[in-house]
């Protein structure tokens, strides 16, 4: 794993992980780590320092997760990471100097080998990367780095880096403070590190030394009580406060700088335990890490189909949602046919990408040169034949049959043969819109999210004739974009729709119920909802949710829509012309200056009641209602597995990330006490409550969802 090489001195140890396609922070590791370090301790006296590099293209791209959910227990959690802090702790006492010379990705634990050494140098490449995302997973920086990188940079700097685990590319790293300098060739990386170890024989770190004070200023001062009083309030905000792990950092850092470092590093060590051990970081990293890497690894794709670069995709429609296909397209080396009615239409869906591009060049994130050659592959046109050489022609007009049925026509006209025809639709079922079409086994659903260059999930929907070659092909073209994929079966709203839609749909009962609006927006905030379900139907804006709910209707008859979504959807549409956030007004109030406010006049609509819901049990509905849709989705075949449905449900529409997606969430709960609610609301609220037959059978038989 670690190749020796001595060279005037110094002992240089680089690192190659044998068993896995990265390097990672393991077991192994672990155990060649601890025998490296017996042998600098033992030739201390004869060396003049060490130097940790990596010869594949990452540093340590992070720990092995696996590793850590093995240990259950708090205990066996604590010793394993006081077994990393002893190493460490060792490694960064040896009396020579040491260097992280970084040459790619290093990352949580990884960039905590690079905090245990005295200086740090990187490879200014596109592809290096630093940061500790722990966070994002449930846990904290485990490895001593809650404790030094605060000690290095000072909190201020260090508190968003480790709350937020924001991962810091290019000159930003060096001006962060996360590196002490940065080189342009490997060559001079190493230079660097064996000058930095030639001048400074006595390195120690900072901490180490009896007159160190931490950088900018300590806890106890007037800016250390502002700044953590503000952290503090931050994560009352937004639903943060369902998030441990957040909160477990800020504890680490204020109070780990209070204490000697070693005591620190304890202290560190039992929060770590804790969170590893507890249920949000076990949901959060099946969901989030397992999940999403294997719908990324394309599961579902045909292994008898061969892999294949999309090089032309036509998009047809240059609103919003067109012009952000169209971006991240180019934006992945794909030419872009942009097609509108007009020539002008399709220029303003260009300009999209334009603004984009203007943005990033002048943040850095991009050059003119770059940014120019981006646009270039986006070609404006109005001319029905210029999906002839596409790949793949993807339509995003407005949610129309009719229309619809016009444009697969006029497109398979001039298509090429074995092009694949796809639709953004949101809800129309796939195998009615393929009717029209003279080839439906190429006909399939790619629906995007908005805004499309955020938002990192596509849901690709299969219709009773698609064939497994051209879910193959939309498997490959969303992975070329770099977005993550679920694959659904048909079905109106198929899977994220039709979930995302009982968010909004409770809401609009509770509001019925007599449940004061405030208490309905706060409450799925506090459910870790990123807006509350008035916020997001006037986002969707509420005439759209009129002429889908109607579409419905015509299609499947008055049963098929709840009354009470109907009667509001028409009551504001049709009687108060009060449209959604576009028209500047819904729900909400929109005033040209100031933020939004909820519109006076819903509680005269929809008077509150005393009996109506609870703060409490508005928060359970809200994700009850969501995962009970999630399990009859599965029950129905739309969604074939658990994982697809909880990574759908978190990238799609924001279900919390703490639950581990809609499914997940009902482990969360726990099976049978989910169960019991789904009952005792069935029984206060109506049949939408109704417990699946799915999950009373899992109840009854003692397993979860994702046991077999």
């Amino acid at each position: 794993m670690f190749t020796r090489e001595e060279k005037d001195g110094v002992r240089i140890l680089k690192l190659a992980h044998p068993s896995q396609p990265m390097n990672v922070l393991d077991e192994a590791f672990m155990d060649e780590f601890e025998n490296e370090l017996k042998d600098l301790e033992t030739n201390q006296g004869q060396l003049k320092g060490v130097i940790i590099t990596s010869t594949k293209p990452e540093f340590i791209a992070g720990a092995d997760l696996k590793m850590i959910a093995k240990h259950k227990e708090f205990e066996s959690a604590k010793k394993f990471v006081l077994r990393l802090h002893d190493m460490f702790r060792r490694f960064e006492l040896l009396k020579m100097p040491s260097v992280a010379a970084i040459n790619g990705v290093a990352l949580g634990g990884g960039y905590e080998v690079c905090l245990a050494c005295h200086y740090r140098v990187a490879l200014n490449t596109p592809k290096l990367q630093i940061g500790l995302p722990e966070v994002g997973l449930g846990l904290l920086p485990g490895a001593g780095g809650t404790q030094r990188l605060p000690r290095i940079i000072g909190f201020v700097k260090a508190l968003p880096l480790l709350m937020q685990g924001k991962k810091l590319r290019g000159e930003t790293i060096l001006k962060e403070g996360l590196v002490h300098e940065m080189a342009d060739s490997t060559e001079e990386m190493m230079q660097k590190a064996m000058r930095y170890i030639q001048e400074n024989p006595e390195s120690q770190q900072p901490w180490d030394n009896k007159k160190f004070r931490i950088p900018n200023g300590d806890v106890h001062t007037p800016k250390g009580y502002q700044h953590f009083a503000s952290a503090s309030a931050m994560l009352e905000d937004k639903g943060r406060r369902c998030y441990p792990a957040p909160r477990a950092i800020l504890r680490c850092v204020y109070e780990g700088l209070q204490m000697p470092f070693d005591k620190a590093l304890e202290f560190e060590a039992k929060q770590f335990a804790k969170l590893s051990t507890g249920k949000e970081s076990k949901m959060m990293i099946r969901s989030l890490f397992f999940g999403i890497n294997q719908c990324n690894k394309g599961v579902s794709r045909s292994k008898d189909v061969e892999k294949k670069e999309i090089k032309e995709i036509a998009m047809l429609g240059a609103g919003m949602m067109g012009a952000g296909i169209a971006y991240v397209s180019a934006k992945a080396g794909i030419e872009v046919q942009l097609k509108d009615v007009t020539k002008e239409a399709a220029e303003r869906g260009k300009s999209y990408s334009q603004k984009l591009l203007e943005k990033a060049v002048k943040r850095g994130f991009s050059t003119e040169k770059k940014a120019k050659a981006l646009l270039d592959k986006i070609h404006a046109t109005d001319n029905p034949a210029s999906v002839a050489n596409a790949d793949i022609v993807v339509e995003a007009v407005f949610e129309d049959r009719g229309l619809k049925k016009r444009v697969t026509e006029e497109s398979e006209a001039a298509m090429k043969d074995g092009a694949i025809f796809a639709s953004n639709t949101s809800t129309l079922p796939i195998t009615g819109l393929a009717e029209p079409s003279k080839r439906p086994e190429n006909f399939i659903g790619l629906h995007f999210f908005s805004p499309v260059d955020k938002m990192p999930l596509v849901e690709i929907i299969k219709g009773e004739k698609t064939r497994p070659e051209a879910i193959a092909r939309c498997l490959d073209y969303v992975r070329q974009i770099k977005k993550t994929p679920i694959v659904v079966n048909d079905g109106r709203g198929f899977y994220t729709s039709r979930c995302f839609m009982t968010f909004v749909e409770e809401g609009i009962f509770a509001l019925h119920d007599g449940v004061h609006p405030g208490v309905i927006e706060n409450a799925g905030r506090a459910a870790g909802m990123p807006v509350g379900p008035l916020c997001v139907a006037d986002e969707i804006s509420l005439d759209l949710m009129h002429h889908i709910t109607k579409q419905t209707i015509d299609d499947l008859g008055e049963s098929a829509i709840s009354k009470e979504l109907w009667q509001t959807a028409k009551l504001f549409v049709k009687e108060l012309n009060r449209n959604g956030k576009k028209a500047g007004k819904g729900f909400y109030e929109y005033p040209e200056e100031g933020k939004k406010f909820l519109w006076p006049e819903l509680t005269k609509r929809f008077p509150a009641k005393e009996e109506a819901s609870s703060f409490e049990e508005m928060q359970e509905r809200i994700l009850m209602r969501q995962s009970i849709e999630a399990i009859r989705c599965i029950e129905d075949g739309v969604v074939t597995n658990p994982v697809d449905a909880d990574v759908g449900s978190i990238l799609g529409w924001g279900f919390p990330a703490y639950t581990g997606g809609a499914i997940s969430y009902v482990e969360y709960v726990g099976m049978k006490k989910f169960l019991e609610r789904t009952e005792t609301f069935a029984k206060n609220f109506g049949k939408r409550f109704a417990p699946p037959e799915l999950l009373q059978k899992k109840v009854k038989e003692g397993k979860g969802f994702y046991d077999k």
